[in-house]
């Protein structure tokens, strides 16, 4: 990744604070201890010159704050933000931005800088490698390189603010070799930068004093500096790499004097000046004493888009409208005092705002600015922030001011960093919590600090409305006291807009949830003492926002009490906004705000059931569900509808699962239920709910659908129905009535039956039937009546139908019937066949003639196996046909035996003519009959099958078949598999030979010179014999000639035919000499030159290695061209390396073994290219071995001489070395018999290469060599020898090693080599742990013992070698030793305090030896004592322990898990040089088990009367027996205790006894072997109502008086569970004075009070804690009742609203609950 160059301009940093009590020179030195560090840790001189420098700023600062007051260096180290991420920049403090520094404390600094460094002053080199700055001080660049990791997140180059002011010292010629621009400026503005330099790896080039290198990566425009300008990142999310060098100082004549307080640098951030956007979009005049933005020569212009006005006298903004595309503004440190800044509504494009140090005193004119996003207000007098809603404002900076208050704080819905720190308003308690209910989920920063997990926990317990509350001028409070506080200021404001009479007593909204209802509470409460006459209503609206503070949307048809929240509006925040009216007058709106609405569960709810339709018999009811979704998507409920009989239990009624239900005769006195269960999509299924009807009623009588069943006609018999309603049926009347023909009035014809048999009289007359209803009392509807159609006359009929005849195949039969209403002759006849031995009406019956007169009817052979049916329809003469009568035969019809009637053989008796067999079957269904064929050499023998043919009813007469006889043979098979006898069929001639002829005539070849043609023909007509062939030879002009001598079936093309077609005639002849007419084929040609062609190809030479071999090839084809060959050497692989295209080719050693190919390519002159031709030779074979030159290099001491040799004849082997040490140099003969020399010639070595040894030293070397090739063959030897004597080596050591001889003293040694060694040198050296290597003087001997000083240190062994002749080696060291340490540390013992105990602390104490050593050990080198606690467990026989991974202090409490268990602790010692001691243990006896105790007991479970309750505790003192727990109640304000009989489980179901106490439990630990511990209590907060009850019970207590409906046991003996039937309906009437039980009436009685009686003691209501329906109701000791209802929800409302109505004869604390006024 591209390393970014570093500009100026980039955040400064926080300068180190230094304690004034240390002393300037002490400061100086620290410092420059840390710039010498960081030059080590650098990678170039330039790295460490910039850093020095920056260093040596730093250090002047620190002097200069300790010299009081005078011109202030603001130059501070360079710091690289670890995490990039961007923080606020903190500039130094200082007045002029434009100022440089002193000259004086530049070089002081760089002086003290340059004492550490032994080089020229780096802050020196720095100043004088930049151009001399102008009278307007323009700053020096300090290049700063960043590490890799760093930059790899930053996308864009990243500017470095220039150092202060340069020295006037004139350049010594350093110059900045190489820079490199800045690639992109960035806009927005870094916010901090934080971290250490020293941990990072620093990448530069190098910069010195010599000009020879220069700056790499620095900027290349110095025109507009800005030595304060924070970094500008391309945004506030991304990392920047940020650098501020500040600096200050004093111009004359300037208005002000910087000084910290005017310019705090914690909290001001200024821009970055860009530096690469050209003159025509920016403009750079800070501290220009700029009065007017008019003012002439400012050139303001709207092309600019970087405008930097900073230390100006500039005081109205009046001017700056043409800036349009202005995007970075700096105004800071002028005199705008605001408000005033109406001008700025015209700079839309405006992306940054800097307005610090100036006298602002309010924001409320700065208009909304759509880009805004950087705005810097800080150090101004501003006492709030109210103004204009900034859309994109990301950061607002306003420290260093006057807020004292949030009211009016503006909608900034993308604010992600806030800063206000130095403000009164930091006083107040829960500013940050404040700030995110203001601003919302996107702050991130406060005060450059991430928001506190703390905080935003505060923040989410106000209410929804607090953020309003807030910018309306709230005061900020604590969490708990925010709803009322908040309530009352809204009430406050709202009071004068409040109808008169009307007191606001509730404004809140649910929870609001995704699809759920959300219902908003809006409780106006009548002034008692005013009336008023009319009714107040309230209108609402609904409306959506994203934000607190946002603007609030309205929603379409959201003007209800009741809201379902869409998808949509998930984490969205709603408003409800309420309209008084009363009477003619509205009221303004009040308003409430949810939190935000939260996604639905996905199980959705039943919301509201209703059930419409009118409750009588035969209506239609429909149920109707109001689901909430609550996310889900919505599906289709499940429905269903239940009998409720009275008395009785309800009842699914069977097939009722839709909404709609018809109301049928079985729910006539009984009450309906639907019930509802809601499904999504998903399959999430809801909780089901009912809706009960009331008793449904009967329908008046009434009939419908009245109709008359049966066939009109004489003889039948009809009945009259219809469909009753109206309860139960009673004694209904019928009527029948026939038509008279005259008039066409009824009579009436019989009564009291609903059946009536047509007679003769009825004959073509209408009949009526009258349905009069009637129900079960006697009451009649009204009457229904249906005409019939027109009586008809009985149809014919057909009687006693048989079949006669015999049942066998082509038999005739007949069918015979006696026929009445009609005539045997006109009726018809229509015959079946079925598989069925049983009619089953015209099932499975299948058609073998048409319907007709005629009765008689021959059997087909489809009938064969099947029953035979004749369908007999009767009908009169004039066509009127009767019910049709069927017969079926008693049996299957029969077959005849299979056999053949006729057979006959047909066709032409010629060759390839075609024979066709054919045949007549009787005898049932034909199967697969067997056909063969038969060839005679006579007529009378027995024939040869033809196999090819069987099966087949036809035959091709094939050329074998000729002159033979053939004959065909059928054997008939039934399809039953009967075979009947076989016939057979003889032909009438022999087979005849067709006449010879040519079916196809062709020549196959190419039309080329030298080619050979060939014919292909089909010839036809008996065995061919000698056919005759003639060639013709066809000019390009028609000529035609013979090819005299081509009489064959084949011809090669000669030159002749060239140009030429050429084509063949056959004549055909048959074996027996007869002739067919002559075919001539079609032409071929015209004939083509053939292709050249190489005919032989030969080698020429000897295959032997440094042979030449040449070649030899023969042409044809034309006349011969430039034909080229190519030389390829062939692998043993088959691979072919090509060689060259010369005429010959030299065999070298890489062909040996391999062979050699020659590609021959014949060319014609024309230039057509032949076939290549290609010739391999055989294995090269090697030459003979020769060794042609032998030479050895000079000779050196343990360096291998190679001798220097030329080998050929085929691949080397391995040949026979011999190096000979001789004294004397030998010559001529000599040497070629040196193996046979003087006694001087010593055999030293038997390989190619020798080294040298000492022995060789002074001596020369010779080489005998016998050359050998690899397969074994030798040539002739050949002796060479070196020129000069062998040389010693340089004299060298290695191995250099130390070991301990004993304890304290060490030994060293090593091992020599060079020659012969002389009187070496021996030294010793101690490394201390900064690495530093210190000689130890006097240690010159091979051994040495340890002393005092080498502790922590380690210890070296030098050898130097010295060779014989005085040549001295270089210095070796071993490797160091360990470092020298004194005794470890020891623990004599370890001692275990305290018991085994469960619950008990044990606490581990070493025992030190008492030694001076020891104790001087531990208390100078003891660095850490570790711990580690174990645990036993058996296993087998042997006690194991195993660790206890998380205790490691030397304390453990013993827990439940080791009673019975052994407990260890190991102890070990750790010095300060990283040794550990042995483990030293200390055991315990087996645990015991404590005393039992019950910790953080508390009662687990909501405040409601309905909730379970459970007590939860910590037990300890071993296992557990059966502790004790007893429930009791504590009255509020009351130490007593009311026992909860049977009561003594860990869980409580609550009930409405329980409203008003506090539950509480006492838990009596019991351990296993019955110990008891001391007894723990634990209470609830005092239990309150379940929230739907308290709504039913307060809707009740508000009415006054109300009617409960129950059950009563009316058989009063004493019986555990009152049966069903036992039970009687009560009503319960409650009011304010009393309570009655009455029996309501009945047909036969009158209502009658069982008890009444008031609330005055003894009255009481009792429950009963195993049934949850049942409660008693006591008004004195004579009076009682117990009722049961249908739910534990109904018993509840009803106990409290007895009891709620009985407040005033009781003392507890129900009123409260139930906020009743007494």
């Amino acid at each position: 990744m591209e390393e970014p160059s570093v500009q100026p301009g980039e955040d400064p940093v926080e300068k180190p604070r230094v304690s004034e009590k240390q002393s300037s020179a002490s400061a100086a030195s620290e410092t420059a201890k840390k710039v010498v560090k960081t030059v080590k840790s650098t990678s170039s001189v330039a790295a460490s010159s910039a850093k020095v420098s920056a260093a040596s700023a730093s250090v002047r600062k620190r002097l200069d704050s300790k010299m009081g007051p005078g011109p202030t260096s603001s130059v501070m180290k360079p710091t690289l933000s670890a995490s990039l991420k961007t923080a606020n920049a903190i500039p130094a403090a200082r007045r002029n931005s434009t100022g440089g520094l002193p000259e004086k404390r530049q070089s002081n600094a760089g002086l003290l800088a340059g004492k550490k460094t032994a080089s020229p002053s780096s802050s020196e080199s720095v100043r004088q490698s930049l151009p001399e700055p102008r009278r307007s001080s323009l700053p020096s660049v300090v290049n700063k390189a960043s590490t890799r990791a760093s930059v790899s997140e930053t996308r864009k180059s990243i500017p470095v603010s220039p150092v202060g002011r340069s020295s006037k010292t004139t350049p010594t010629g350093s110059n900045v070799s190489k820079q490199e621009t800045v690639r992109k400026s960035l806009v927005k503005p870094a916010l901090s930068v934080s971290s250490s330099l020293s941990s990072r790896r620093i990448t530069s080039t190098s910069l010195d004093s010599s000009g020879s290198s220069g700056i790499r990566r620095t900027v290349s425009k110095l025109s507009s500096p800005s030595s304060r300008s924070p970094s500008i990142s391309s945004g506030l999310r991304g990392g920047s790499l940020s650098t501020s060098l500040d600096r200050s100082s004093s111009l004359s004549g300037r208005r002000k004097v910087g000084t910290p307080d005017s310019r705090d640098s914690r909290f001001i951030v200024l821009p970055q000046v860009e530096i690469k956007a050209g003159d025509d979009v920016r403009l750079d005049l800070r501290g220009h004493r700029v009065r007017s933005l008019n003012a002439s020569g400012l050139n303001l212009s709207a092309n600019l888009e970087f405008v930097y006005l900073r230390d100006n006298l500039l005081s109205t903004l009046e001017g700056v409208e043409i800036l349009k595309r202005v995007k970075v503004l700096d105004l800071s440190f002028n005199d705008f005092k605001g408000p005033g800044f109406e001008p700025l509504e015209n700079c839309k494009a405006l992306q940054q705002l800097y307005l610090a140090g100036n006298q602002i005193t309010s924001l409320a004119s700065l208009p909304q600015l759509p880009n805004l996003e950087f705005l810097s207000v800080a150090q101004n007098k501003l006492k709030s922030l109210s103004m204009a809603s900034q859309p994109r404002l990301q950061v607002l900076a306003a420290s260093k001011n006057k807020i004292s208050t949030l009211k009016g704080f503006p909608y900034l819905p993308v604010l992600e960093h806030l800063r206000v720190e130095e403000n009164p308003i930091l006083k107040m308690p829960h500013l940050e919590a404040a700030s995110i209910l203001l601003v919302g989920p996107t702050l991130k920063k406060f005060n450059d600090r991430d928001l506190s997990r703390e905080e935003r926990a505060i923040a989410k317990r106000y209410p929804a409305h607090t953020a309003l509350c807030i910018r309306d001028g709230w005061e900020f409070c604590r969490p708990e006291h925010a709803a009322e506080s908040t309530f009352r200021f809204l009430i406050e404001q709202w009071k004068d807009n409040l109808p008169s009479g009307y007191l606001l007593k509730e404004v809140s909204v649910d929870q609001p949830s995704e699809e759920d209802a959300c219902r908003c509470h809006f409780t106006f409460v009548q002034d008692g003492t005013l009336s008023t006459d009319s009714q107040l209503v309230l209108n609402y609206q609904w409306f959506v926002g994203e934000r607190m503070l946002s603007n609030f949307a309205a929603i379409p048809d959201a003007t209800g009490e009741v809201y379902w929240p869409k998808h949509e509006d998930i984490n969205k925040i709603l408003k409800v906004e309420c309209t008084p009216l009363l009477g003619e007058t509205k009221y303004p709106s009040i308003f409430v705000i949810s939190s935000p609405v939260s996604p639905g569960s996905g199980i959705p709810k039943v919301v509201n059931l209703e059930i419409r339709g009118e409750l009588v018999e035969g209506n239609i009811i429909r149920g109707y569900a109001e689901v909430a979704w609550c996310g889900g998507t919505p599906g289709k409920g499940v429905a269903s509808w239940l009998r409720k009989k009275w008395n009785s239990s309800p009842v699914v009624i069977a097939g009722a699962e839709d909404e709609e239900y018809r109301l049928n005769i079985d729910d006539i006195d009984s009450i309906l239920v639907f019930m509802y269960t809601p499904v999504t999509e998903e399959g999430a299924k809801g909780e089901p709910q009912y809706k009960y009807t009331d008793f449904v009623k009967a329908a008046h009588p009434s009939v419908n659908n009245v109709r008359i069943i049966g066939d009109a006609v004489e003889g039948c018999t009809l009945k009259g129905v219809g469909d009753y309603l109206g309860g139960r049926e009673g004694p209904s009347k019928f009527e029948w009535l026939r038509e008279k023909k005259d008039t066409g009035d009824f009579l009436l014809l019989s009564t009291g039956t609903s059946e009536y048999t047509l007679t003769k009289e009825d004959v073509g007359r209408h009949l009526a039937f009258v349905y009069i209803p009637t129900n079960f009392e006697g009451q009649e509807g009204e009457s229904v009546s249906v005409v019939s159609d027109v009586v008809k006359q009985a149809p014919p009929k057909v009687t006693n139908v048989k079949i006669i005849g015999e049942l066998r195949e082509s038999n005739k039969i007949t069918v015979t019937g006696i026929v009445t209403g009609g005539t045997e002759g006109s009726s018809r006849v229509q015959w079946f066949k079925t598989r069925l031995s049983i009619l089953d009406g015209e099932k499975d019956l299948e058609a073998l003639s048409a319907s007709k007169i005629a009765k008689a009817f021959r059997i087909p052979l489809g009938a064969v196996g099947y029953h035979i049916v004749a369908k007999f329809t009767p009908m009169t003469p004039d066509g009127e046909s009767g019910e049709p009568a069927y017969v079926i035969s008693d049996r299957a019809v029969e077959t005849l035996p299979p056999s053949l009637n006729f057979l006959s053989i047909t066709g032409d008796y010629t060759e390839d003519g075609i024979l066709t067999a054919s045949y007549g079957y009787i005898g049932g269904h034909e199967g697969k009959s067997i056909y063969n064929w038969f060839l005679h050499e006579v007529e009378t023998d027995s024939g040869s099958l033809i196999p090819e043919v069987s099966g087949l009813l036809q035959y091709r007469i094939t050329k074998e078949a000729i002159g033979k006889f053939i004959s065909f043979q059928c054997t008939p098979i039934r399809d039953d598999g009967i075979v009947g006898e076989p016939r057979i069929c003889m032909g009438q001639e022999r087979f005849r030979p067709g006449s010879p002829r040519l079916l196809s005539l062709q020549i196959v070849g190419n039309a080329i010179e030298g080619a050979t043609l060939s014919v292909d023909k089909k010839y036809w007509g008996g065995e061919e014999g000698d056919s005759v062939f003639r060639w013709f030879r066809t000019s390009s002009d028609g000529m035609q000639s013979e090819i005299w001598g081509a009489t064959t079936g084949s011809y090669m093309l000669s030159v002749d035919d060239i140009g030429f077609f050429v084509s063949v005639s056959c004549e055909p002849v048959r074996s027996d000499w007869a002739r067919g007419p002559i075919v001539l084929s079609e032409q071929i040609g015209p004939i083509i030159p053939g292709p050249p062609t190489c005919q032989s190809l030969e080698f020429l030479g000897s295959m032997i290695e440094g042979q030449r071999v040449s070649f030899i090839a023969s042409y044809s084809g034309g006349e011969r061209g430039n034909c080229f060959h190519e030389w390829f050497r062939v692998k043993s692989n088959g691979v072919r390396e090509k060689l060259s295209t010369f005429d010959f080719l030299d065999l070298t050693l890489e062909d040996v073994g391999r062979s050699v190919e020659l590609v021959y390519t014949p060319v014609r002159r024309d230039g057509m290219k032949g076939t290549p031709v290609s010739i391999s030779s055989d294995i090269i074979a090697p030459a003979d071995p020769i060794g042609v030159d032998l030479e050895i290099p000079d000779c050196l001491e343990d360096e291998e001489v190679i001798p220097q040799k030329t080998y050929f004849g085929g691949q080397e082997g391995v040949g026979e070395y011999n190096w000979y040490r001789t004294k004397n140099k030998l010559h001529g003969s000599a040497l070629v018999d040196i193996s046979a020399a003087c006694e001087d010639v010593v055999i030293c070595g038997k390989t190619l290469t020798y080294t040298p040894s000492l022995e060789d030293v002074g001596s020369y070397l010779a080489l005998y060599w016998l050359p050998t090739r690899a397969d074994g063959k030798c040539g002739k030897p050949l002796v060479a020898i070196s020129d000069s004597l062998v040389v010693p080596a340089l004299p060298v050591v290695s191995n250099v090693r130390l070991k301990e001889l004993s304890s304290g003293v060490y030994s060293g040694e090593g091992e020599y080599f060079g020659g012969y060694e002389g009187s070496s040198l021996c030294s010793w050296y101690r490394e201390t742990n900064e690495g530093t290597i210190i000689l130890i003087n006097g240690a010159n001997s091979s051994t040495y013992e340890v002393t005092d000083s080498d502790y922590t240190c380690r210890l070296l062994f030098g050898y130097t070698p010295v060779r014989s002749d005085s040549v001295v080696g270089e210095l070796q060291l071993s490797e160091p030793t360990d470092i020298i340490l004194p005794e470890l540390p020891k623990v004599e013992m370890l001692a275990l305090t305290g018991k085994a105990v469960e619950g008990d602390v044990l606490t581990a104490v070493e025992v030190i030896p008492k030694s001076e050593t020891q104790e001087c050990v531990w208390s100078k080198y003891k660095k850490d004592v570790r711990y580690q606690w174990f645990c036993s467990s058996e296993v087998g026989d042997r006690k194991s322990y195993e660790p206890l991974p998380t205790q490691r202090s030397c304390s453990y409490k013993v827990r439940f898990e080791d009673i019975g268990r052994c407990l260890r602790c190991e102890c070990i010692v750790t010095d300060v040089f990283g040794r550990s001691t042995e483990p030293v243990y200390a055991e315990t006896a087996p645990v015991l088990p404590g005393i039992p105790k019950i910790d953080k007991l508390e009662i687990e479970g909501r405040g409601f009367h309905t909730n379970l309750y459970a007590v939860r505790g910590i037990y300890s003192g071993g296992k557990e027996g059966k502790s004790r727990i007893q429930w009791l109640r504590s009255m509020v304000g009351s130490p007593d205790l009311i026992s909860i009989p049977g009561e003594i489980g860990r869980m409580y179901e609550a009930n409405v006894d329980d409203v008003g106490y506090r539950v509480v439990a006492i838990y009596t630990p019991v351990r296993e072997d019955g110990v008891e511990g001391q007894p723990v209590s634990a209470s609830t907060e005092p239990i309150a109502v379940e929230p739907d009850v308290f709504k039913e019970v307060k809707q009740k207590l508000d009415l006054g008086s109300v009617k409960f409906e129950a059950l009563c046991d009316k058989d009063r003996s004493l019986k555990k569970v009152p049966s069903v039937g036992s039970l009687e309906r009560r009503v319960l009437e409650v009011n304010r004075k009393r309570v009655k039980v009455v029996k309501p009436g009945s047909k036969t009685s009158f209502p009658t009070t069982e008890i009444r009686g008031s609330y005055a003691p003894p009255f009481h209501v009792e429950l009963f804690r195993n049934d949850q329906h049942r409660l008693r109701i006591v008004v004195d000791s004579e009076n009682e009742v117990d009722l049961m209802v249908q739910s534990r929800h109904l018993r509840d409302v009803i106990v409290l609203v007895i009891r709620g109505l009985a407040q005033r004869f009781n003392s507890t604390s129900l009123n409260s609950l139930l906020k009743i006024d007494t």
